[in-house]
């Protein structure tokens, strides 16, 4: 059985005040979504393309953050949007310290980690960055991010490795992972904290948890090398390998790095990093393109089934696949053939990160959330 899911409201918007308006960010490799929201209302939505970013002017995500803020600003000024009723400035989280689910404002202990990226370098450390840049240059708005890939619900027994040195860590796509669940129990007239649910998150990372009673109690470290390979990403690699290569005097620590994450996966075999363009290979006939995604495709339907057993014998009530690669049915067919004999699979495709943004941010609104605060 396999279902869609194209949009699912989750609630009745009635703010106080509704001129204020929620920004909503999603910042990509060579671009920026934006999103403004009033009320229910989306007043404005537009994918930013940055073309300038040059490695040698903007060596460093950080780098970008004045010249994505700037380029923004002037965005919604040309499209009319009146900045000053922007109250809330929302962007996706990112590697910082292990955090509980929920929304944080954004502060100077935040910033800093954001910057040191002492936590991990990613585009998606500009979701804070750019929105507290916005937020300082319109009077009364305040910045946030919600959710942020290092949410921590791990049970003890996930965080175990062979050595003891090392521990496995949150990282996954806690955002689309936490709304999409929402969106499934509300569909099923039921409570995400009621629920047990396999998610797969299939965007340019993949991240696959076990959501166990509102909590993810295991999900793979899908930022820097656990679970199935991804469009840009290598995912588990045999580690003998991995060590041979380190040692071979061939690359250096960066270009391992990047092996690993950002020109893996996908990109190393077809240099594109867009898996969509790999999509349109296969379909135009292209036999190494199907083999690779099928590849994937299996080692996506492995990682799902090997979290039923972290339910403990409960029923898996749903498995829910989602992200960008949720759009394509022949990578979800493949999938669905092979684990749907553990739950029923519902496809909610894309990434609704703007709008899972707007959900939390007219909550922050009508003071219907916690803030709480970065430490």
């Amino acid at each position: 059985m396999i279902e869609k899911v194209d949009k699912i409201n989750l609630g009745t918007i009635n703010t106080n005040n509704m001129r204020d308006l929620v920004l909503a960010l999603n910042p990509r490799m060579y671009f920026t979504r934006v999103a403004v929201y009033q009320g229910n209302s989306t007043l404005f939505v537009k994918k930013i393309n940055h073309h300038d970013l040059k490695e040698d002017v903007y060596p460093s995500f950080n780098d970008q953050a004045d010249y994505r803020i700037s380029v923004i600003l002037k965005e919604l000024e040309e499209n009319d949007i009146e900045i000053k009723h922007i109250k809330v400035v929302i962007g996706r989280g990112g590697l910082i310290k292990p955090v509980e689910s929920g929304v944080y404002r954004v502060n100077e202990a935040m910033i800093k980690d954001l910057r040191s990226a002492d936590f991990g370098e990613d585009v998606v450390n500009l979701g804070g960055l750019l929105a507290n840049g916005i937020a300082n240059a319109i009077e009364g708005s305040e910045a946030y991010i919600a959710d942020p890939v290092v949410v921590d619900e791990l049970q003890d027994i996930a965080r175990f490795t062979g050595n003891p040195a090392l521990k496995r860590r949150s990282i996954f796509h806690a955002l689309n992972h936490k709304i999409s669940a929402r969106k499934y129990a509300k569909i099923k007239y039921s409570e995400y904290e009621n629920m047990n649910l396999i998610v797969a998150h299939l965007g340019g990372g993949i991240s696959i948890g076990a959501h166990k009673k509102g909590r993810v109690i295991d999900a793979n470290q899908a930022y820097d090398g656990d679970g199935p390979f991804a469009p840009i990403r290598s995912g588990s690699l045999p580690m003998g390998d991995v060590i041979r290569m380190c040692y071979s005097g061939k690359y250096s620590k960066d270009e391992m790095l990047k092996i690993q994450t950002g020109e893996g996966g996908l990109y190393s075999y077809f240099k594109t990093h867009s898996a969509f363009d790999v999509c349109q290979m296969r379909d135009a006939g292209d036999e190494k393109a199907e083999e690779v995604l099928s590849a994937m495709a299996y080692q996506i339907s492995k990682y799902i089934s090997s979290l039923y057993v972290c339910f403990d014998g409960e029923t898996v009530d749903g498995i829910v696949i989602t992200g960008g690669l949720a759009k394509d049915d022949k990578i979800v067919r493949e999938i669905r053939n092979r684990v749907e004999v553990i739950a029923p699979v519902y496809v909610i495709p894309g990434a609704e990160v703007l709008g899972a943004l707007s959900y939390y941010g007219q909550m922050i609104l009508r003071g219907e959330t916690e803030v709480k605060t970065y430490q």
